[in-house]
């Protein structure tokens, strides 16, 4: 009898340009899982929608989403990659949800608060943000969920309302989901020109490297990245931008070209300039064979289309299950 792997949901928002961070500390690690889980790729363009978009450019990002987690090594034969919307299950039982959920619950998230301090006329969708991504685990029943540092407070209110919902209809009908541990520790790449925060587009287009840059953009962003002003002869501990261009160059480069950038550093003879100039060719290098194939696809668009009807279909079957369970044990017909 062959034996059912745990099931793995995954969420990206088509936000624009993928980054480097988001390849190695999200995709990769999706790529590595999926011989090992039952996994559901949804591309979350509900969840893209809460904040300000231009809607003339989400269908290209929802493609582009879709190429480029291709590009990096999904295979749609072992993952179901799917676009969030097709499936209206979601939204259902995100409202079914709510009536187990309390405002106060919504009002105490993070992401709420910091959107409410910012914006005067804080949205509904932002308060109801939580409620639909813990719809999007629940309805494939997923036991592992990989979330970085920023959606733990989401994940575990996910928790509590499967919690919740099995202990008010007295039956389990909802696994509790928890964190998926995909790496050994979770990856804390920073921003090229500010460090102290992680790597993100909202810093602008020198604070991150695009797995699309062409290889004169990534020389130029690299250079400009944020070091300090050498080697310290009292310490060796790095400063935080250092440490961040040693970090891409470790889950870049290969191990000799890292040891010696290392051993210099350590020796006190690094020229920073040189540090830069290695890493530079070497994450050109490690992007080149996404790069070629995302080009493949880009200009093979059907294909992908193609892939997300299936993963669509896939996805509909599935979720179509459990919300008729969920109907059942609520008492509608």
């Amino acid at each position: 009898m062959k034996k059912e792997k745990p099931i793995l949901f995954t969420g990206i928002r088509p936000t624009g340009e993928v980054h480097i961070a988001n390849l190695l500390a999200a995709i990769y690690p999706a790529v590595k899982a999926q011989d090992d889980y039952e996994e559901y790729l949804c591309i979350v363009d509900l969840h893209a929608i809460t904040t300000p978009y231009n809607p003339e450019d989400m269908s290209q990002a929802i493609k582009e989403v879709a190429v480029d987690y291709l590009a990096a090594g999904i295979n749609p034969d072992k993952v179901v990659l799917f676009v969030q919307s097709h499936i209206p299950y979601h939204t259902e039982l995100m409202w079914l949800l709510n009536t187990i959920t309390s405002v106060g619950e919504l009002q105490r998230m993070t992401q709420y608060k910091e959107f409410k301090s910012r914006y005067k006329d804080a949205k509904a969708g932002i308060l109801n943000y939580p409620v639909l991504m813990a719809a999007d685990i629940l309805l494939y029943k997923a036991k592992y969920v990989p979330v970085g540092e920023d959606q733990m407070q989401h994940l575990e209110l996910a928790r509590d309302i499967a919690k919740r919902f099995n202990q008010t209809f007295k039956k389990e009908v909802f696994p509790i989901p928890e964190l998926a541990k995909l790496t050994e520790k979770p990856l804390r790449i920073k921003a090229l020109n500010n460090p102290k925060n992680k790597m993100s587009k909202s810093l602008g287009p020198k604070s991150y490297i695009a797995i699309a840059d062409d290889p004169d953009t990534i020389r130029r962003k690299i250079s400009s990245a944020v070091t300090d002003t050498g080697p310290s002869q009292d310490t060796e501990k790095m400063s935080a931008g250092v440490a961040n261009l040693f970090l891409l160059l470790r889950l870049t480069a290969d191990e000799k070209t890292y040891n010696h950038m290392e051993e210099h550093y350590k020796n006190k003879t690094l020229k920073y300039v040189e540090l830069k100039a290695v890493l530079a060719e070497s994450i050109i290098d490690f992007l080149k064979p996404i790069q070629e194939k995302r080009e493949e696809l880009l200009d093979n668009i059907d294909y992908v289309a193609k892939v997300l009807s299936e993963g669509r279909e896939k996805a509909y079957h599935k979720a179509g299950q459990v919300i008729k369970e969920v109907k059942e044990v609520m008492g509608l017909l």
